[in-house]
C-alpha cells in the first residue's frame, strides 16, 4: 500500500513535535504548522496553515483542545484538496468528535492517542482509529510508524475512550501523591519510598517518572502536563455528566500547568489559601506580567540574593522591572516545582525550584497571612548555573 506523500503537521507542541519527527524519520515529507510560530527542530514548518494543507495528502491535528480543532480547520477547510485526509490525534469531547466527523464526512479519521512523548517517537504508542474503510487504509501506513492501531466504531467512542484512559492516569497520579504525603509524613526518605512503590501497583508510572519525582534531579522536558490532563478530566465530567474528583485536584494542584503531570504528586498537603501567592508568583513568571507579583508579594516585599557576583536586594518595584510583560522565548522548555511549606500559626515558610534553561533557582519565601489573606513577605534565591 502506497503510504501518503505528504503529511502536514497542525499543532507542534510536545505531541505534535513528536509525531512530525518520527514520521520523518520515515519517508514521509512533513510540514509543520504551530499557532505559536515556533519551530520543531528539523520539521519544515510555514507560518500560514492553508500554506501547510493545500500541498497535503494528509492533515494531522496534534491541537490542545476541541475548540482548537474546529478554528484550525474552519481556517483552513477552504484549502483542503477533495481528497486529502484529517487525521485528528487530540483530545477532545466525543461531542466534538462527531461533529467533525459529520462536517468531513468520509475523509475524517479520529485517533487520540495512548501515550507520551517517548512513546510517539519510539512508534510505540497505542492508538484508538475510527474512520472509514478507504480513508483508513490510507492512513494506515502512518499509523502504523506511530504505534499499534485498535480501530473503534464512532468518532465519539474514539474520543471517549481516550478521556476514560486518561482518568485512570489521574487516578493513579493522584493515588501517588497520597502515598508520597504519607510516607513524608511517616519520615520516610524520598528515595526510598520510591523504591518501593516501584515495586507495587504504581510502579510503571514511578519508573517512567522518576526523574519529575525525585528533588534531587535536574529538570526534565515535560512528557504530558499537569495542565493539559486536568484539561481532559473537566473535558471528561462535562461529556459524562459526573462530577469528577480528579479535575478539581489537578486544577488546583500548586506545581505549574506546564509541568509534568508527576509533579502534582510531588505537591505538598497543605491548605490551599497557602499556596495561593506561590502560584502567582509561578504565574508572573510563566507570563512575564508583573500584576501576578504584586498579588503574590506584599508591597514593603524585598527580593534578595547575588547576582552576577554582587549580592542585591531588590524592592519589589525594582523586582518587577526585570520584567516586561512577555513569557521567556524559551517558556515552553522552562518548570517549577514547589517543594516543601512549613506553616506555623501566620507565618509559613516555602522553597521552590526553578529550570529556566541553563540555570536552575532554588527560591526559599517567608510568607505571612495578613488582611485575611497569605502574601510573601520575603524571597531569597539561590542560583545554580
Amino acid at each position: 500500500m502506497t503510504a501518503p506523500h505528504t503529511i502536514a503537521v497542525l499543532g507542534l507542541g510536545r505531541m505534535g513535535t513528536a509525531i512530525s519527527t518520527r514520521l520523518s524519520g520515515h519517508d514521509w515529507n512533513i510540514v509543520g504548522w504551530t499557532r505559536s510560530g515556533r519551530a520543531a527542530g528539523m520539521i519544515e514548518t510555514t507560518s500560514d496553515a492553508r500554506d501547510a494543507v493545500a500541498k497535503a495528502d494528509v492533515v494531522l491535528l496534534a491541537l490542545f483542545d476541541g475548540l482548537a480543532c474546529q478554528e484550525v480547520l474552519d481556517h483552513v477547510r477552504d484549502s483542503l484538496r477533495t481528497d486529502t485526509i484529517v487525521l485528528n490525534t487530540s483530545t477532545i469531547a466525543p461531542t466534538e468528535a462527531a461533529q467533525l466527523a459529520q462536517e468531513l464526512g468520509p475523509h475524517y479519521v479520529h485517533a487520540p492517542v495512548l501515550g507520551s512523548m517517548p512513546a510517539a517517537k519510539a512508534g510505540t504508542l497505542q492508538i484508538l482509529a475510527s474512520a472509514d474503510q478507504e480513508s483508513f487504509d490510507r492512513v494506515r501506513p502512518a499509523l502504523d510508524t506511530l504505534g499499534t492501531v485498535r480501530r473503534v466504531d464512532g468518532a465519539d467512542t474514539a474520543a471517549a475512550l481516550k478521556l476514560i484512559a486518561n482518568s485512570s492516569l489521574a487516578g493513579a497520579v493522584l493515588a501517588l501523591r497520597d502515598s508520597l504525603q504519607q510516607a513524608d509524613a511517616l519520615g520516610l526518605p524520598l528515595a526510598q519510598a520510591l523504591d518501593v512503590l516501584e515495586l507495587g501497583q504504581l510502579g510503571g508510572l514511578v519508573t517512567r517518572r522518576r526523574a519529575f519525582l525525585s528533588n534531587e534531579s535536574a529538570a526534565a522536558t515535560a512528557e504530558f502536563t499537569i495542565g493539559a490532563l486536568a484539561k481532559d478530566m473537566a473535558v471528561l465530567a462535562a461529556a459524562s455528566g459526573t462530577p469528577l474528583s480528579s479535575a478539581a485536584a489537578l486544577a488546583d494542584s500548586p506545581a505549574a500547568p506546564e509541568a509534568d503531570i508527576a509533579v502534582a504528586a510531588t505537591a505538598p498537603a497543605v491548605d490551599d489559601a497557602v499556596l495561593e501567592p506561590l502560584r502567582a508568583y509561578i504565574r508572573g513568571h510563566a507570563t512575564g506580567d508583573t500584576i501576578h507579583f504584586r498579588d503574590a508579594f506584599l508591597p514593603s516585599a524585598h527580593i534578595e540574593g547575588i547576582r552576577d557576583g554582587v549580592f542585591v536586594s531588590w524592592p519589589l518595584d525594582e523586582y518587577c522591572t526585570l520584567f516586561h510583560g512577555q513569557p521567556a522565548p524559551d517558556e515552553p522548555t522552562r518548570s517549577r516545582r514547589i517543594d516543601a511549606i512549613d506553616v506555623h500559626g501566620t507565618v509559613a515558610t516555602a522553597t521552590m525550584t526553578l529550570w529556566h534553561g541553563t540555570d536552575t533557582f532554588t527560591d526559599t519565601f517567608l510568607l505571612v497571612h495578613v488582611g485575611g489573606s497569605w502574601r510573601i513577605a520575603n524571597k531569597a534565591y539561590h542560583r545554580h548555573s
